[in-house]
């Protein structure tokens, strides 16, 4: 008993340490320093959650910003044993581990490459308007990418390229601490401020 009462107290203390005390007090940290990063940095528009800032969407209309391919998939609903693709699916973040040899990365560049043509969209290709992200989920696209999309969605929206420029422009977010990573545009706050400019602007959406 001298060994195993010490052993039992240790066990009692550090699993309510760590298993109650802990969590609590992070959880209830998280909640008054940053409570919007610790619900999950949501979007909320018209008391309505539309999204979060830090998972992507797959907008496909002209009249918004495209994001980047995802490589995310869900159970097929005819066959459970098998999957089919569904961009974005935030239950299933993944990457495509598709390596250089691939026939099938290879056709689905060729495929995000020919779309690209397609819509007239200039030359070169940004390489993330071709590349799934490593989670499949990223909410973000290079400028390169964002800006190059302007023709297309001023032409669906009836505004200008300029009108579009402009809010991609002060969507862009710059490198953290000012070096770390890339400059980046949301996709789904630029498409939000797209909208707003519409209504605005006297644009009208064109599917």
């Amino acid at each position: 008993m001298s060994h195993l009462r010490p052993a039992l107290v240790l066990l009692i203390l550090f699993t309510a340490l760590t298993g109650i005390v802990y969590p609590f007090a992070v959880t209830g940290i998280g909640q008054i320093v940053f409570p919007a990063q610790a619900n999950g940095s949501l979007i909320v528009q018209e008391g309505r959650v539309i999204g979060s800032d830090l998972i992507g969407q797959a907008f496909t209309s002209d009249r918004y910003l495209w994001p980047r391919p995802s490589a995310t998939s869900t159970a097929d609903p005819t066959d459970p044993t098998k999957t089919v693709d569904a961009p974005y699916n935030a239950a299933a973040s993944t990457g495509s581990n598709l390596g250089p040899t691939s026939q099938k990365l290879a056709e689905r560049l060729t495929g995000a490459a020919e779309t690209w043509r397609q819509v007239g969209l200039p030359l070169p290709i940004p390489g993330d308007a071709v590349t799934t992200s490593g989670s499949g989920l990223d909410p973000h696209i290079s400028p390169a990418f964002a800006m190059a999309q302007a023709p297309r969605i001023a032409a669906a929206r009836k505004l200008t390229e300029e009108q579009i420029r402009r809010v991609i422009e002060a969507s862009t977010e710059g490198r953290a601490f000012g070096v770390f990573g890339e400059p980046r545009v949301n996709v789904l706050r630029v498409n939000q401020a797209l909208d707003r400019l519409g209504v605005q602007g006297g644009g009208r959406d064109v599917s």
